[in-house]
């Protein structure tokens, strides 16, 4: 990996705000790296990128670098994968000891190179240690990416890492989805499809009655906000709840005895024993798998390499709908918000079938980038995409591929994705390039830059052993102990049933608002629990890095009778005060309110608390909630900065072609010099008498001498130049890196003038009531 024209950076050269450290130039004609780094624009990402490359030509390790850059940089990451080689993401060693790198070595690979494992754990941590520092990076790197972020393995229907729960996915869409008819009826029939396929039933949309009967059940349910579950849907099959399918009687289009058939399948399903892990384990809610309680950003692998195909595409499928109903809830953003990886998109993305899998990925590539979301899809199998679906991806990372019948298929996509762009294509020569790549080495085509890039990416952070076993996993994960799904985590009732009353008795003068219910649950009837409301308009300023932005601020405080609040146990609301109701649904029922909420006065003295505890406990974390802000400042930083690094340039490349024209006329001045010197002496040798002639070009001779001595220093002088220019214009950069460097600094903190505290209320927070006495959430 030495390289006399490349050295290992140093921090500086790459720890950069907005940046992504991914490798070093690399020349394809000499198969040599050159000096300089790959740094790439993490807001380029929100345009979406595919990772194309065979076994062996290293993408896994690049896709696994990009995740890394993104999760220092406080990005979140779903990552998909399907054979298990992005667990590896979890081996961090900032230690970098071979006791660390032991229980997680492949043995067969020890076994193989005749090492026992003890010896192979010691060489394999010792050359993690060596790929590190070639590239300027350390153990230290190591502990900041393990500190800026969380990271989990997730495995549906097992319980070997956090298992995940289904129920929610058949919840009623997002009001802004419902809202949307081509967005519902692609999530209706894609869920449709991905069930009915768990059954081993191929639907066709349009000729299936089982598929047709499903749509719509969904459709009917989750237009009026409706949630659904596997069991609801079981009696729907058997007794539907429309009487008519198009204008056919729903006994006469699908009678009841077939109905039946279908019924019971998905009942055996659901009464499998192995289905009982689907019904365990968190629930498929994105903003929780993004962020953690705390707000850290979370890297969230789902592991599904021990699924068999029908449950990959059933359990993909709802992934991807649960990704794309909460795209729909979030405000839109030219900055990178997160990023939804999948590592091998082999039948989930074909050219011409329509697995359940390929409409939402669809829709997300189409509109996912206006609010934040950068979708990253990786492949070894370039004839099974659809190029036209990638027609708008702006990054395309390209490596050794194996045919030439793939080679054109991606020629074929970069094409259209430059179309899609208006930017310039030069097909021979992209094709001439992908022909000479070797492992780790990628052509990088990004449509917002002036031209493609071949570059050697870095090394890893984690450590790259290969596809880890459910064992391994379970003890990886061990001490993770799952959060149950929010929609199904029975609540105790605190008062009996008859101590509710028909509606709230509160004096007129305390202030209450009502959290948005969503629609009924069949069975169920709607109970408000009393909590207290703050709500707050917070500013945060900073002079020095420019920072002016004001949030608003909700959350939901326990009210346990004591007159002073404890909030430290309030959680942050899932809907801005706006959403706030000023009237209770009806035909619902209220338990007690605690005597101090029933005082006007106490919500005075609770107005000041909420003031102080904010002041105490708000903060704006620069790498996450500022980032669209931040990355505005820094572009209008540095096209304040342009005209004069364009000067400075100017002035490099004058100075640089000086050294050019003078190292010219210096070579001539030293030729002509020799060439009279060379005549003169010959003269002398020969023995010729000294003439005026002789005399002369002795005299041009000694007077050359001199003229090349002077063109010398000025060559010297001239190189002088270049490295006064290059000497200004590295300052320049390093001021301009330094101010940004200040919108990295630690969270900022509001002042006290800068908390408007707007509204402290008595919240009544709905929650629906089974027959059993359970209570569930209502809320979205």
């Amino acid at each position: 990996m030495a390289n006399p024209t490349w050295s290992a950076p140093k921090l500086a050269d790459y720890e950069k705000l907005g940046v992504f450290y991914l490798g070093r130039p690399y020349d394809i004609d000499t198969k040599k790296p050159e000096p300089g780094v790959i740094l790439y624009d993490s807001k380029d990402l929100v345009t979406h990128a595919v990772a194309v490359g065979m076994t062996g030509s290293g993408k896994t390790g690049l896709c696994i670098s990009l995740i890394e850059e993104a999760a220092l940089d406080g990005v979140p990451t779903i990552a998909i994968d399907p054979k298990g080689d992005l667990t590896n993401l979890l081996l961090t060693f900032p230690d970098l000891r071979p006791a660390d790198f032991r229980p997680w070595i492949n043995e067969d690979d020890a076994r193989q190179k005749g090492l026992g494992p003890d010896e192979f754990a010691a060489q394999q941590a010792k050359m993690w240690a060596d790929g590190l520092a070639s590239w300027g990076e350390d153990g230290a790197r190591i502990k900041r990416l393990m500190d800026a972020a969380d990271f989990a393995v997730y495995t549906p229907g097992s319980t070997a890492g956090i298992p995940v729960s289904i129920i929610a996915s058949f919840a009623a869409p997002a009001a802004q989805l419902r809202d949307d008819a081509e967005l519902l009826q692609e999530r209706v029939s894609s869920t449709a499809t991905s069930l009915l396929g768990l059954l081993g039933i191929a639907a066709d949309p349009v000729k299936s009655r089982e598929h047709i009967l499903l749509s719509n059940i969904f459709t009917l349910a989750w237009s009026a906000g409706r949630d659904l579950d596997l069991s609801t849907i079981i009696q729907q099959i058997q007794d539907p709840p429309m009487a008519k399918v198009g204008v056919l009687e729903v006994d006469s289009f699908y009678p009841p005895k077939e109905r039946k058939a279908l019924a019971t399948q998905l009942n055996n399903l659901l009464a499998a024993p192995g289905f009982s892990t689907w019904l365990q384990g968190e629930a498929l809610d994105i903003g929780k798998i993004l962020h953690g309680p705390e707000g850290k950003p979370r890297v969230s692998v789902f592991s599904i390499a021990h699924l068999s195909d029908a449950e990959r595409m059933f359990f993909v499928s709802l992934l991807l709908n649960q990704v794309l109903s909460w795209v729909r809830t979030q405000s839109g953003t030219t900055s990178l918000r997160a990023i939804l990886y999948m590592d091998e998109i082999f039948g989930y993305f074909p050219p011409v079938a329509m697995p359940p899998s390929k409409l939402p990925l669809l829709t997300l590539l189409k509109q996912a980038r206006a609010f934040g979301l950068g979708v990253v899809l990786a492949t070894q199998n370039p004839v099974d995409l659809d190029y036209k679906g990638l027609a708008n991806t702006g990054t395309w990372f390209l490596g050794r591929l194996q045919t030439e019948r793939d080679k054109a298929r991606v020629l074929e996509g970069l094409e259209g994705a430059a179309a899609a762009a208006n930017a310039k294509f030069d097909k021979a020569k992209i094709g001439e390039i992908l022909s000479g790549l070797g492992n780790r080495v990628f052509l990088m085509n990004d449509v917002h830059e002036d031209a493609p890039v071949v570059f050697e990416t870095r090394w890893a952070m984690s450590y790259l052993r290969g596809p880890l076993t459910r064992d391994q996993i379970r003890q990886l994960m061990a001490g993770r102990t799952p959060v149950a799904p929010q929609a199904a985590t029975p609540v105790a009732v605190a008062p009996p049933a008859d101590a509710a009353s028909p509606g709230p008795r509160v004096p007129a003068d305390v202030a209450q608002r009502f959290v948005p219910a969503r629609a009924g649950q069949a069975g169920a009837t709607l109970v408000y629990q009393p909590r207290l409301l703050g709500s707050a308009s917070v500013r945060f300023a900073d002079a020095k890095s420019g920072i002016d932005t004001t949030n608003e601020l909700v959350y939901l405080a326990p009210l346990d009778g004591a007159r002073s609040i404890d909030w430290d146990k309030a959680a942050p609301a899932t809907f801005p005060a706006a959403d706030l109701d000023t009237a209770p649904q009806s035909g619902a029922t209220f338990e007690p309110v605690p005597a101090a909420a029933t005082n006007a006065k106490s919500y005075a003295a609770w107005k000041t608390e909420f003031a102080s505890w904010l002041f105490r406990n708000a903060t704006l974390d620069l790498r996450q909630a500022g980032r669209e802000q931040r990355d505005a400042l820094v572009e209008k930083m540095r096209a304040d900065y342009a005209p004069k690094v364009h000067r400075i340039e100017e002035k490099v490349r004058n100075a640089e072609q000086a050294v050019t024209r003078e190292q010219g006329q210096a070579h001539a001045a030293q030729l002509q010099t020799a060439v009279s010197v060379g005549a003169t002496v010959l003269g002398a040798i020969l023995g010729r008498k000294a003439t005026s002639t002789t005399l002369g070009r002795a005299t041009t001779a000694a007077r050359g001498v001199g003229r090349s001595m002077e063109q010398q220093q000025d060559v010297g002088r001239a190189k002088a130049d270049v490295a006064a220019a290059q000497q200004e214009l590295d300052a320049l950069n390093a001021e301009i890196e330094q101010r940004a460097g200040s919108l990295d600094a630690a969270p900022l903190r509001p002042t006290k003038s800068n908390i408007d505290v707007r509204l402290v209320a008595l919240a009544w927070a709905p929650y629906w009531r089974d027959a059993q006495g359970t209570l569930t959430p209502a809320w979205a």
